[in-house]
């Protein structure tokens, strides 16, 4: 794998930048991390399952997951395909608040590394065999405390740790240890700015 030395860990990875920029593209749109963890839920307030690899179907999201089956929380109303959060994120809400949500309690699918998922908005970008698209923030919610069962969780994934939603352009499958590899900007979606403002006005 590009960028992985045989039999390093997570902390001897290095990052690289693919170079050229596609038309269009801004300056830092091409970051690379990788996969630290995999998570998924088949029912709403269920705990999240960690997997090692799983399949990520085109236009649904990941296999057996609670928003693909339409029995997520928000299901119908404001759902997420796929959802990112960086490591070092969980890492910052550990040494700062004193919680520790490595277990999957952020309820987020994928956690990444050596990547501000923020700057793979309107972006798309690669992770093993799947193609996604960034498409907006997400925000914590009171449900993610109440389901973690320890007071501050919500408090403590604002500030830009909550990650982001993507949703899946091409499907297949996506492993711990992929590299996140973004591709190209994407011009910025009808209805973004509404849809990100009336999911902060509900918090």
């Amino acid at each position: 794998m590009a960028g992985t030395d045989a039999g390093s860990g997570p902390e001897n990875r290095t990052t690289s930048d693919s170079g050229s920029k596609t038309d269009g593209e801004s300056e830092g749109i091409v970051p690379t991390g990788f996969v630290e963890a995999i998570f998924t839920t088949p029912e709403g307030s269920a705990p999240m399952e960690e997997v090692e690899g799983i399949e990520a179907v085109s236009r649904q999201g990941l296999d057996g997951d609670r928003y693909m089956k339409g029995t997520g929380y928000y299901s119908g109303f404001d759902e997420c395909e796929v959802t990112f959060i960086e490591r070092e994120a969980i890492d910052e809400i550990d040494a700062e608040y004193g919680i520790d949500l490595s277990d999957g309690r952020h309820r987020r699918n994928v956690v990444t590394s050596g990547v501000s998922v923020h700057e793979l908005l309107n972006v798309e970008f690669r992770v093993g065999d799947v193609v996604f698209e960034g498409t907006r923030p997400r925000p914590p919610c009171a449900h993610v405390e109440q389901v973690a069962g320890e007071d501050g969780v919500s408090r403590a994934l604002k500030s830009d740790r909550g990650g982001i939603c993507a949703s899946v352009v091409d499907g297949g499958r996506i492993a711990v240890d992929d590299e996140v590899e973004a591709l190209e900007a994407v011009s910025d979606p009808d209805g973004l700015a509404d849809a990100i403002r009336d999911r902060l006005a509900s918090r």
